[in-house]
């Protein structure tokens, strides 16, 4: 009898598959699924995907998100049609739909969209399922109808651009599921790689390599896997120290500021000392006559007290 691989014999471990999830759904607020022929509102915000109640045999959803027009929408990612999956899919809703109304005291429009590898052909699924007062609809989108040399080359073409499109970066992160076969994947896979990190902009950079991870993670090998994991840590520590460079420049500059204002005031203060007029003193340090004219009088109030 053969051994049943456990989770973390299987494609990338799961624990770094939920980190990377959690990126990416963080970074898809905004972004379209147009570009993958479904047409569905633009994303609002990612949900927690860690439901209560599932089965210990049984595989979280990818992406729960939240759409513009206050929808859900479960995401899944499959590289084969089975027509069971559909019990699946319903243990999701039911949960989201439990969920949602606990939370908001109403039912919400929920979508099921899942998007199909270049495994599957369009025309070989059945998106509905029809059993008498419950039914079921699925959307679904077919990266086999992508031919993956034109798209390589659309991509190359954005990301030469000035201002890279999340259209590009969306593309860029399916590009390896677009081929069929595990072998065409894999060689993909490690295109997508190196052209994500040419990337410059550093969120988008991550953006797209979290994809890739997420996507791709049945096919990618552990070593591909691995140089994306560590080009991530290193994006995003660099990305911490440029925030930290940013904040102690501002915070430098804000105490530079304070400081000349109070030298600006102590040199007011000796000049209206020394008898100086008002208007003068003003001009000379470039100060509001006003400001001036204040602190004047409470020189004059101290000294008279």
């Amino acid at each position: 009898m053969k051994k049943k691989r456990s989770r973390s014999q299987t494609g990338i471990s799961w624990q770094n598959k939920d980190i990377t999830s959690k990126i990416l759904a963080e970074e898809l607020k905004g972004k379209s699924f147009s570009v993958y022929g479904i047409d569905v509102p633009g994303v609002e915000s990612a949900e927690p995907t860690d439901l209560p109640a599932i089965e210990a045999n049984e595989l979280r959803m990818d992406n729960l998100l939240t759409l513009k027009d206050r929808s859900f929408a479960i995401v899944d990612y499959e590289s084969r049609y089975l027509p069971e999956n559909k019990a699946k899919y319903l243990g999701y809703a039911a949960r989201i739909t439990k969920k949602i109304f606990a939370r908001y005291g109403e039912y919400r429009p929920l979508r099921i969209i899942v998007i199909y590898t270049a495994d599957v052909k369009r025309g070989t699924t059945d998106p509905l399922l029809d059993m008498g007062d419950l039914k079921l609809s699925i959307t679904e989108a077919f990266l086999s109808d992508f031919d993956p040399k034109e798209l390589l080359e659309d991509i190359r073409s954005g990301l030469s651009e000035k201002e890279i499109k999340d259209e590009t970066l969306m593309k860029l992160i399916i590009f390896p599921l677009t081929f069929s076969g595990d072998a065409d994947k894999k060689k993909a896979v490690r295109t997508a790689i190196k052209l994500a990190e040419e990337i410059e902009d550093r969120k988008k950079q991550v953006f797209t390599l979290t994809g890739i991870y997420t996507f791709a993670d049945k096919v990618i090998k552990e070593k591909d896997a691995e140089r994306i994991r560590r080009t991530i840590n290193m994006t995003k520590v660099e990305m911490i120290y440029t925030r930290e460079r940013e904040e102690a420049v501002k915070e430098a500059k804000k105490e530079a500021k304070k400081e000349a204002k109070k030298e600006k005031k102590e040199s007011a203060v000796a000049l209206i000392k020394e008898g100086v007029s008002v208007e003068k003193v003003a001009k000379c340090l470039k100060i509001p006559e006003t400001k001036v004219k204040k602190l004047a009088e409470s020189i004059t109030v101290t000294v008279s007290e």
